[in-house]
């Protein structure tokens, strides 16, 4: 309790000063460089933005799709919360349209990006960046519950392999590494 007390005597304290406290709903993933960050900016397709290419609703969720701010610039947002998937299932919906994010940026050789967890309409409710399990079932006409390892039975995944094998570099080379 006497932490407790601590805590909320710290926060009552930066409430009376006029400090705003940024609270930030994202989780850790432990991954290098990650900062918690939570800010608005204006969805945008990334390619239209830099080639001038801008099919309607930023391609409908088949783009790479970014944030624009006023003070960060272009953001690439890389990725959701669900595994191996970016963030176009989540953003495209909100094209044009300034949204605010929570999430964690990280780097890697001079390139920074997002990785957006939670979401929302200026004013709206926090939505978790999950959409991307509804949408693939729905692409797939099964049931969202059964798209939670879509990567196994995505066609395009399947014909990639098929193509390139597993490791991305031939299948021969598949069959060096694995030993088939």
């Amino acid at each position: 309790m006497k932490n407790m007390k601590i805590i909320l005597s710290g926060l009552s304290i930066a409430v009376l000063l006029g400090f705003s406290i940024n609270t930030y709903a994202a989780k850790s993933w432990g991954v290098t460089n990650e900062v918690k960050a939570k800010f608005t900016g204006t969805v945008v397709d990334i390619a239209c933005q830099l080639t001038g290419n801008c099919p309607d609703n930023c391609g409908a969720g088949s783009r790479q799709l970014g944030l624009q701010t006023n003070d960060q610039g272009l953001i690439l947002v890389a990725k959701n919360l669900t595994l191996y998937t970016g963030a176009a299932e989540e953003l495209y919906g909100f094209c044009g349209q300034e949204i605010e994010v929570d999430g964690l940026f990280t780097e890697n050789r001079n390139v920074r990006f997002f990785q957006v967890q939670n979401m929302r309409a200026i004013g709206g409710k926090w939505a978790k960046a999950t959409r991307f399990h509804k949408a693939w079932a729905e692409k797939n006409d099964t049931k969202p519950r059964k798209a939670k390892r879509w990567y196994r039975k995505d066609v395009r995944i399947k014909t990639i392999i098929e193509r390139d094998g597993y490791l991305g570099l031939g299948l021969d080379k598949d069959a060096e590494y694995f030993g088939n």
